[in-house]
């Protein structure tokens, strides 16, 4: 004779729930409010600590076409447009005319930014900061050559390859190991933090359980 298998009611454990859904979206929402996913990196920027740009009277060196930035929307059209102009420069080879760069008070650091990421890019032959302008000089980059000059050949024997090769695997460690400090030290000043958000969601889940077993035995009775 068969049994017939009693049918069980299923068993939701909310806590458990809560704890699966709320914990990852509390740590997340934590991590992107401090910016633990933002990778920080740099970039090279020469300023005249002297009186250089008066002394070669950079001001009247160039006809200078302006893009001047304030914050606008039309901003990325600009560096756009600055960009073609500027690559215009470098390969006509253009002595007369420059560009001017001028940042307003509502310029976006981000826009100084691509700006110099645009500046070395596009190779731009000189170009100098004064307080909220850079101005950027074209070249003709042409060396005459002196009559009846020797021509001398450089003898690459690979040493030059292998350096650079070894000063960028040096330098990529470097990055590597910089971020891995990054993370650690950023773990040790959270840390605190976390613990104590988990601690909270672990006597809520206990206090939950405790008060849905009170009212099942109360059912029960």
């Amino acid at each position: 004779m068969i049994e017939k298998r009693e049918k069980r009611k299923r068993i939701f454990y909310v806590p458990g729930m809560i704890s699966l859904v709320l914990i990852p979206l509390f740590c997340l929402y934590h991590f992107y409010k401090v910016d633990a996913f933002k990778v920080y990196t740099s970039i090279e920027l020469s300023i005249p600590l002297g009186n250089e740009f008066e002394k070669y009277k950079f001001s009247t060196l160039r006809k200078y076409k302006v893009f001047s930035f304030d914050g606008s929307q039309s901003e990325k059209k600009n560096l756009n447009e600055m960009r073609l102009y500027l690559r215009k420069l470098r390969v006509e080879k253009d002595t007369v005319n420059g560009i001017k760069v001028h940042f307003g008070i509502k310029s976006n650091y981000q826009t100084f930014i691509t700006t110099l990421d645009i500046l070395a890019e596009e190779e731009a032959p000189t170009w100098i900061t004064d307080k909220n302008d850079i101005y950027i000089l074209g070249s003709s980059n042409t060396y005459k050559k002196v009559k009846d000059a020797i021509d001398h050949r450089n003898m690459n024997c690979g040493t030059g390859e292998l350096m650079r090769k070894q000063a960028y695997w040096a330098q990529k460690e470097a990055k590597e190991e910089e971020m891995h400090n990054f993370q650690v030290s950023f773990f040790k000043q959270k840390w605190r933090s976390l613990s104590l958000g988990y601690l909270g969601l672990i006597f809520l889940n206990i206090f939950v359980l405790v008060k849905f077993n009170k009212a099942k035995i109360y059912n029960q009775k």
